[in-house]
């Protein structure tokens, strides 16, 4: 089976997590997919394969050395994001893509433009997987599941490539900033590993946002319309005013590199209860404490205004810019740079406007940059994966494992 069969397979299977969930995984329908990816594993014959009660998926690839070299890791999700369908996914190859627009689905004019997405533009020749524009692809991280399965295979397939111990890892729930959480480090027992979950091709990242999350609850009191004077609190109204302090220079969509954002996801209630949900991000840790402070005094400013109690916030850290746990060891990025020179690659280092599991994983003893799996436009239906960077994935977990056999510490 060749990595875009291997693709192709592990998109038949719906597999997007669930926020307002309290299991692990999240959806049964993850354990499905880990189920499948265990007898795949078992199949082409990887050693100690363990799927865990909390949908987690281990397995190793023993030495083909007797030297005493590092035991690294390579993991990826497999949930994908509820942002976005991912059930029923209809791919389709595009061949020797020739330019302009991809037509996706001709009955409603849905279309993959590069005048939308220029990148579209850089794959022009190339072998290009896409949806039928109805569902996300699930390249994210489908393709990164792929790129290690297929290079555990390369590299049984060639022994002359030596190699220490390898340990692969594939978690639920990374979507929903839970895919972490409860991934054994221990049990995994590796020095450093790399989660293959970038996009474009060279896309190496070991710096991430600092990361909260920001829940208001704000409480009205209803009072019929035509007595309402003095009288009412709109809780509604209320809600979209805090919105509207928020600096519309700091927005997901107004910022860019380095620079932090508040993120709106969502907004629900009626007169007397209402509730909005944020997301802070900002790379720089004294800039993420100021932005989770002036959430403080958003709600703070509202009391004044409208009586104590009428606004409550509860603000939850989610994650922290990994940079800090890798540069003291930084021969972990350093080697993934060599890879992917020597395969002619161009590395791409830049900051991820997100986060990984690898930046959970590096606070937790892990060291875990991430790595490009090739996908493009991720979460949403014009998700598409160019065959050629899959497959440049996969042979980057190749030249890594080979590199480490040579590494000395």
């Amino acid at each position: 089976m060749d990595i875009v069969e291997r693709f192709l397979n592990y998109v038949k299977f719906d597999t997007q997590s669930c926020e307002d969930s309290a299991e692990t995984p999240s959806t049964e329908k993850q354990f499905v997919f880990a189920k499948y990816l265990k007898e795949e594993l078992e199949d082409i014959g990887l050693d100690d394969v363990e799927l865990d009660d909390n949908g987690y998926l281990y397995a190793t690839l023993p030495a083909n050395d007797d030297d005493d070299i590092p035991t690294i890791g390579f993991i990826s999700h497999m949930d994908t994001s509820p942002d976005c369908s991912g059930a029923d996914i209809k791919p389709r190859i595009v061949e020797h893509y020739e330019g302009g627009d991809i037509v996706l689905d001709a009955a409603e004019g849905i279309k993959l433009s590069p005048q939308v997405f220029p990148e579209l533009e850089d794959y022009v020749g190339q072998d290009i997987i896409v949806t039928d524009g109805h569902t996300l692809l699930g390249a994210d991280d489908k393709a990164g599941i792929a790129a290690i399965v297929q290079a555990m295979v390369y590299l049984m397939d060639h022994p002359e490539i030596k190699h220490g111990e390898i340990r692969v890892g594939f978690n639920p729930d990374e979507e929903i900033g839970l895919g972490a959480h409860k991934f054994d480090v221990e049990k995994f027992g590796c020095d450093w590993a790399y989660t293959m979950d970038g996009g474009a091709v060279g896309e190496l990242e070991y710096e991430c946002f600092n990361a909260a999350s920001a829940k208001f609850a704000i409480k009205g009191a209803s009072v019929h319309t035509g007595y309402a004077k003095g009288k009412m609190v709109n809780a509604v109204r209320i809600a979209t005013e805090l919105q509207g302090l928020i600096p519309t220079d700091e927005l997901p969509e107004t910022t860019e590199n380095y620079q932090g954002f508040y993120h709106l996801l969502s907004m629900q209630g009626n007169v007397e209860n209402a509730t909005m949900a944020y997301i802070i991000r900002d790379h720089d840790a004294r800039h993420f404490l100021a932005r989770k402070e002036f959430m403080k005094e958003l709600a703070d400013r509202m009391n004044e205004k409208y009586g104590a109690g009428t606004v409550t916030v509860v603000l939850k850290d989610q994650y922290y810019n990994m940079r800090e746990k890798l540069e003291p060891v930084f021969h972990v990025v350093e080697i993934a740079i060599k890879a992917m020179e020597n395969l002619s690659i161009s590395p791409k280092v830049q900051p991820i406007r997100g986060g990984t599991d690898g930046a959970q994983l590096s606070f937790r003893g892990l060291p875990c940059p991430n790595i490009f799996a090739g996908g493009i436009n991720f979460h949403g239906p014009y998700e598409f994966l160019p065959i050629p960077s899959m497959e440049k994935a996969m042979m980057t977990v190749v030249e890594i494992c080979r590199l480490v056999s040579q590494f000395n510490d």
